[in-house]
């Protein structure tokens, strides 16, 4: 059964009220299936009891998850669990008929978290045992080719920082980060970004992975709903199914989102975090468009949802300026901004940045003080010499330049295929369909045999048909040669499945 009563009720945030907790504690019952639909749930009295909470306390819970449609009453019996799972299905069936595009949300239970049939992360196809493979034609993962970071000039950087700061590798940074690189990075933003921020409102961390699960930790609690995106970045829905979360989705299409859907399920659902990577996505490359920007703050302050903007491939644009983030845009703190340059500067040095308004961030310390006590300070100094310098620049704007050739390169070699994609405006990846004959994961366990590796789509998106149709081709790591010699292969072994 896991964790007792008790310690369910009380694994609830102690800033709710008590009647909140009892109705958090039914909820997380029901949705790991304790408790079945029209299953009758403990009396009033009995359930105080069991919780050590007043009578009254209860009463008001059950009078509240009645409203809510999650319970329901018979004359002189008691209470019953609702066919929950039902009236989710049917009033979703009921939106997509007036929505403007015709989608399905996706939830999940908070026990489907343990079902390995779920967590595609977990599967032979994991996004972290693809990568591991060993290819001639590597487009499965995310990353720059080596050969196009400025790696000679971080030596140069290295005799500099020890002469400035002899003592760096001698000591801690605070938990919170390098002041002079919070200092840099709130005065970049300020300026690049358009939104003004203090060196108190930014946090380092070791990469945005690392971000995201201090974000979790801070906020979650079992059974508290995540909305995110379909398809979605993989190790993010691992994370908060980790911790207990239960994952509801929204599809992310070339235009953005469907704002009507997205209100629809934070009125409904009430998700604590709405996760979303919306410029250069991972792995479609979709970028929301700047109108949806502006709204998307104003749903989450008026349905008390906090937004977790993801933002790793910024910088990586072939041509037009994408939107300024979602963050310029909050005015009430509901969004919280990720931005990171582990992928594009310096992989090695894991350097991202959580910026928010106070009143979150003495959570996200009281975490991060636990997790490492702070990243470590030279990372931090000679990636703060590299932020400062106008080298930096100058290396995004060729590695653009560089990376817009090698996508094209990859649509080229993609052109007879049949295969169907949306050409992004930058990140690192293509997100394609295939025809109906083939299957990713099949394909996938021929192209290995021949030294050519992908990601299949269930990595992405586990639960929905876009897993079984798509696969994620990465252009940022194969040169303009291997990605044109992997192609080939990989259309040869794909025509040999269809015959």
């Amino acid at each position: 059964m896991g964790k007792n009563n008790s310690e369910l009720l009380f694994a609830a945030d102690h800033a709710l009220k008590l009647y909140e907790q009892v109705i958090h504690y039914v909820t997380v019952r029901i949705d790991r299936g304790d408790w079945q639909t029209d299953m009758k749930l403990p009396s009033v009295r009995s359930l105080a009891q069991e919780l050590g909470v007043h009578r009254l306390t209860v009463f008001r819970a059950y009078q509240e998850l009645k409203q809510r449609g999650l319970v329901y009453v018979k004359d002189k019996s008691g209470y019953y669990v609702h066919a929950s799972q039902a009236t989710r299905h049917a009033k979703y069936a009921g939106y997509s008929g007036h929505s403007s595009i015709d989608l399905t949300i996706h939830s999940e239970s908070a026990h489907a978290a343990d079902d390995p049939s779920v967590s595609a992360w977990r599967g032979m196809d994991g996004l972290s045992r693809v990568q591991s493979v060993n290819t001639n034609f590597q487009f499965s993962k995310a990353l720059i080719d080596p050969s196009l970071l400025p790696n000679r000039f971080w030596g140069e950087l290295m005799i500099q920082v020890f002469e400035k700061h002899p003592k760096v590798a001698a000591t801690y940074s605070a938990v919170q980060g390098d002041a002079e690189l919070r200092e840099a990075m709130a005065q970049h933003f300020s300026v690049d970004k358009h939104f003004a921020l203090s060196p108190d409102e930014v946090l380092i961390t070791s990469g945005a992975q690392q971000a995201i699960d201090l974000i979790g930790r801070s906020l979650l609690r079992t059974g508290d709903r995540v909305l995110i995106e379909r398809p979605a970045y993989g190790p993010a829905m691992e994370i908060f199914r980790r911790l207990g979360a239960r994952l509801t989705m929204t599809d992310i299409r070339p235009e953005g989102y469907d704002m009507d859907q997205i209100e629809w399920c934070m009125k409904t659902e009430k998700p604590r975090l709405f996760y979303m990577n919306p410029t250069f996505h991972n792995p479609t490359g979709f970028t929301v468009p700047d109108e949806q920007r502006k709204r998307l703050p104003e749903l989450a302050e008026r349905y008390g949802c906090l937004i977790v903007e993801d933002d790793s491939t910024y910088d990586i644009s072939f041509g037009q300026k994408p939107p300024s983030p979602i963050f310029a845009y909050d005015v009430s703190g509901s969004v919280v901004y990720i931005r990171s340059y582990s992928k594009y500067v310096a992989p090695g040095l894991r350097i991202a940045a959580v910026t928010c308004r106070p009143q979150l961030m003495n959570s996200l310390l009281n975490v991060k003080a636990l997790v490492d006590n702070g990243s470590p300070l030279l990372n931090q100094k000679l990636f703060l010499e590299y932020f400062q310098s106008p080298r930096m620049q100058q290396h995004i704007k060729k590695l653009c330049i560089a990376l817009q050739i090698r996508k094209e390169t990859m649509e080229d070699s993609l052109r007879d295929s049949g295969w169907t994609w949306t050409s992004p405006a930058g990140g690192l990846n293509l997100w394609l369909q295939l025809p109906s004959t083939l299957k990713p994961n099949e394909l996938l366990a021929k192209s290995l045999q021949e030294s050519v590796s992908f990601v299949p789509g269930n990595v992405f998106d586990p639960i929905g048909a876009e897993g079984k149709t798509h696969v994620r081709l990465s252009y940022s790591y194969a040169n303009e040669l291997q990605i044109k010699e992997g192609i080939s292969t990989l259309l040869r072994i794909s025509q040999t499945m269809q015959r």
